[in-house]
């Protein structure tokens, strides 16, 4: 697969970044998030501004402080201000650091460390302004509102999801198999067929033929996006094999 440059990721970070700080601003710090249970606002922010600082202190081979920035960002007089503080930091250091730099990363199938984190943080900071945007809303947002992801950020965020973060480890879809389904956007050649075995292994195929009975998710690129980060309202895709059923109860992503 051919990922897409260092410098679109950083734009589509920068991009969900001034979106990020609009939504949060419009909603107030002490607004619910209806799509991070038991989350304020103020806590997003805090939890964004930090991820932003510690993806950076890892490409810089930097002491990480996660809760003492987690903190910072719950104690700081704007943390909005402070949110676009780190985003920025981040989005220079990308751009700063060399091609071969030497740096963690945590999900399979990943390409080199500084176009890792770049791809990682441009999603990070993308589902977590849809975050933003649904506590401004008061519930999950629809895919028509989020109009700043256009079609290969989300297609992008669909093969990190699917490659990257569901096929680390079985056991949260233990049980759930043998399962098999396809992921089809609507205007694209792209496709990925996904694969739980009877031990809860998920295997993902980019561009595998579907059979003629395989369950297939169907809809825009940024409805599946935000449908397979459980952010999009109910109905955004076409559920052919009750698939979704399946992937709410089960498909959940850590921070790290």
């Amino acid at each position: 697969m051919q990922h897409r440059s260092v410098e679109e990721h950083v734009a589509g970070l920068l991009a969900a970044a001034g979106e990020f700080e609009h939504e949060a601003s419009t909603a107030g710090l002490d607004a619910a998030v209806p799509t991070c249970p038991r989350w304020t606002v103020r806590d997003l922010v805090a939890h964004q501004g930090m991820v932003h600082r510690w993806a950076r202190a890892t490409l810089l081979q930097q002491p990480c402080h996660p809760p003492g920035w987690n903190a910072e960002g719950h104690e700081v007089a704007d943390p909005v201000a402070w949110l676009a503080e780190g985003a920025a930091a981040l989005a220079t250091t990308i751009g700063e650091v060399a091609d071969d730099v030497a740096a963690m990363v945590f999900l399979r199938d990943a390409p080199p460390p500084r176009t890792f984190w770049a791809r990682r943080q441009c999603h990070e900071t993308t589902i977590h302004a849809v975050d933003a945007l649904a506590a401004r809303l008061g519930g999950a947002a629809p895919p028509d509102v989020a109009v700043w992801i256009d079609d290969a950020v989300a297609l992008d965020g669909v093969d990190e999801l699917l490659t990257g973060f569901v096929t680390r480890g079985r056991s949260r879809f233990r049980g759930a198999g043998p399962l098999r389904f396809v992921v089809r956007p609507d205007g694209s050649d792209r496709s990925w067929t996904v694969r739980v075995a009877d031990d809860g292994a998920v295997t993902t195929d980019r561009d595998r033929p579907a059979r003629d009975d395989d369950p297939v998710l169907a809809g825009t690129p940024r409805a599946l996006y935000l449908t397979l980060w459980n952010r999009a309202a109910p109905g955004a895709v076409k559920d052919d094999g009750g698939v979704l059923e399946v992937w709410r109860g089960r498909a959940r992503v850590r921070w790290s």
